[in-house]
């Protein structure tokens, strides 16, 4: 992989790719292969897709994001899956971006259509294992996951 400059035709190209994907993300590697020490991704979220409230468990898996386009609702949850907290994340705003350290249930919603951020956690690539993915929420792709989705962002569009 040579020199990658993140431009608008980049941003747009992969917010293109997002609104017609059936999960409503579409992403960029920006690292040469899954076994990369480290995996940094450009990716672009619609407001209608699910990212399934997870943790990491790998003690070097903390994750980095920072929102470059629109907006991302984070949800922290406890271990029951209440939620702990919340934060709104803009780009260009007060906050743009979080850490969240190995152990910590998250998720993350879009604010709005366009939504594009970079993403950033040590590789090699592992899929999270079942123990990861919080048990109290739906699957993707699971009846029920859109019922969640509308729970999460209704936390940040109430008033």
């Amino acid at each position: 992989m040579g020199l990658v400059f993140f431009d608008a035709a980049l941003l747009d190209g992969l917010v293109a790719q997002a609104r017609t994907a059936p999960r409503r993300r579409a992403h960029h590697a920006l690292h040469a292969d899954l076994g990369a020490p480290a995996h940094r991704l450009l990716v672009a979220m619609e407001p209608d897709s699910y990212v399934r409230p997870h943790c990491h468990l790998d003690p070097a898996k903390a994750e980095t994001l920072i929102v470059l386009r629109g907006g991302v609702g984070v949800l922290i949850f406890d271990a029951d899956g209440a939620v702990a907290a919340t934060q709104v994340l803009r780009a260009g705003g007060a906050i743009l971006g979080y850490d969240v350290p190995p152990g910590v249930w998250h998720s993350i919603v879009a604010l709005e259509s366009g939504t594009v951020f970079a993403e950033a956690k040590a590789g090699p690539y592992a899929p999270l294992r079942e123990a990861e993915w919080g048990g109290w929420s739906p699957a993707e792709g699971e009846p029920a996951a859109a019922a969640c989705l509308a729970a999460m962002v209704r936390r940040f569009t109430l008033g």
